[in-house]
């Protein structure tokens, strides 16, 4: 009897170590990559950047071929937080500095989701949806926040050239923010640490909260003009300034990696690496490459909004697997959701619809009907299966058409076969008239939801302050309105 009480007492305390890790609640890491275009890893296709990191992530994960983020920064942000297009949350254009908008508190974000499931919550890097502080990262479901408040091309003269394509007057010195606070204004040069400081804090998180769920959101400022590679990796690149960013993105999505695997949490931890929007084609030779996708960042075109996307979770996700469903980034919070135990608000509409099954290898449809591809406010197409249908007249990038779109009866819809021409380069319409009377169906559907021109009864509206300010470091004055 004795022997056994014996045996019974080891097998309670040894039971809580043995517990199959499927039964809690896995770790999720987000890298999110600034205009990255589809063609600028290796995975997809690119021979002029060295990137072994991503390629093995590759090797070892799954590929997403079909997967969209949006036209620009702001809304494809916005998309990743709401699980919602960002037409639907009063977010679908770019957000500048002293902004009276941003993400609304009423809002339901994939960080505060998961946070209330009893996950650790950290952004580092590029937030972009509101830059006052009832906006920030910690005001939104994260514990911590480390990084800049918008793209970094929108720092005050006192740091570089006002924002591309703007005159902005009174725009603050770039500011790194650490939670709440103005930590340091980035004179240019420094802005060459910050892939560095961004990933330092990233494994900082990650070995901080190994023993308990976390929820790491990373969206880099990398590969944003204007261009600054660290120290380390200027020059090393045979593709410039730009490849040498890229370079370093690959290193840092190698740290991360290796740090999940000495902790022993890489069979624990799903990685995902994508990109907000499409490359800045008109930056010259500081622009990444769309592949054979045809536009870049600002257009509906693929080359504007498909993004190169991996999944990477050892002995969950397939490794050296391909899927071609249609996905994007609004499907990551209720995935992520689902996977954390996380409830969504009852009554809130999201978009995004649960992922997992594609993830895990066990379904190659997508689990949406149509996705919809918007330019501000304006619905300009929609992809269901293979088929795409632009209904006005597709901007090729930032400085294409301004998407005013033509006059009545000037404009007859295309129609595209995204699986035999993934370029855009031939109308079917003539040959499809089936197909363009279905997905014009689809059309209807979210005209009278989020309206195809104009809002409608389906969005919601955005956070607001009365009056916005720049941010400042403490000893520094905010100049009078």
């Amino acid at each position: 009897m004795k022997n056994l009480f014996r045996i019974f007492a080891a097998i309670l305390f040894v039971a809580p170590a043995a517990l199959p890790a499927a039964a809690a609640k896995p770790n999720i890491v987000l890298i999110y990559i600034d205009d990255m275009g589809y063609g600028d890893i290796g995975p997809f296709g690119s021979t002029k950047n060295h990137t072994p990191n991503i390629d093995r992530m590759a090797r070892e994960g799954m590929k997403l071929t079909s997967f969209y983020g949006a036209p620009v920064c702001t809304p494809s942000r916005a998309q990743v937080l709401t699980g919602c297009y960002a037409k639907r949350v009063s977010l679908p254009n770019v957000v500048f500095p002293a902004c009276p908008i941003g993400i609304s508190a009423k809002e339901s974000t994939v960080a505060g989701l998961l946070k209330g499931a009893g996950y650790a919550t950290m952004c580092i890097g590029k937030w972009h949806v509101g830059d006052q502080p009832e906006f920030l990262p910690t005001h939104r479901g994260f514990d911590h926040y480390f990084g800049l408040p918008y793209s970094n091309d929108m720092g005050g003269s006192e740091t570089g050239p006002p924002p591309v394509g703007t005159k902005r007057k009174g725009a603050p010195p770039l500011p790194l923010v650490r939670d709440d606070e103005v930590i340091e204004t980035l004179a240019p040069a420094a802005q060459d640490r910050l892939t560095e400081r961004y990933t330092d804090e990233a494994v900082k998180f990650i070995t901080e909260n190994k023993t308990k769920p976390f929820f790491l959101y990373l969206p880099h400022t990398a590969v944003h003009v204007p261009i600054h590679p660290g120290e380390k990796f200027k020059g090393r690149s045979a593709n410039g300034a730009f490849g040498d960013w890229v370079e370093e993105v690959d290193w840092s999505v190698g740290k991360i990696l290796d740090t999940l695997r000495e902790l022993n949490l890489a069979n624990h931890t799903l990685v995902i690496f994508s990109s907000d929007n499409g490359p800045w084609l008109e930056t010259g030779k500081n622009s990444g490459s769309a592949g054979p996708l045809r536009g870049g960042k600002g257009g509906t075109f693929e080359g504007g909004m498909r993004e190169p996307t991996i999944a990477w979770w050892p002995g969950k996700v397939p490794a050296a697997s391909t899927c071609d469903a249609v996905g994007g980034n609004i499907d990551f919070l209720p995935t992520f959701a689902a996977l954390g135990g996380a409830k969504l608000q009852q009554g809130l509409t999201i978009d995004g619809r649960d992922m997992t099954s594609l993830l895990l290898g066990k379904s190659q449809l997508s689990p949406r009907d149509a996705h919809y591809y918007f330019s501000s406010n304006r619905l300009e197409a929609v992809r269901s299966g293979p088929w795409k249908l632009a209904i006005v007249r597709q901007s090729e990038n930032m400085g294409g058409p301004k998407n005013a779109g033509a006059a009545a009866g000037e404009f007859t819809p295309t129609l595209y076969n995204l699986d035999s021409d993934i370029g855009e380069t031939h109308d079917v319409a003539a040959e499809h008239p089936d197909v363009i009377e279905r997905l014009q169906k689809l059309i209807a559907v979210m005209d009278a939801d989020l309206g195809v021109k104009q809002p409608g009864p389906g969005v919601r509206p955005p956070g607001r302050v009365k009056e916005p300010t720049g941010l400042y470091l403490p000893e520094q004055e905010s100049p009078k309105s």
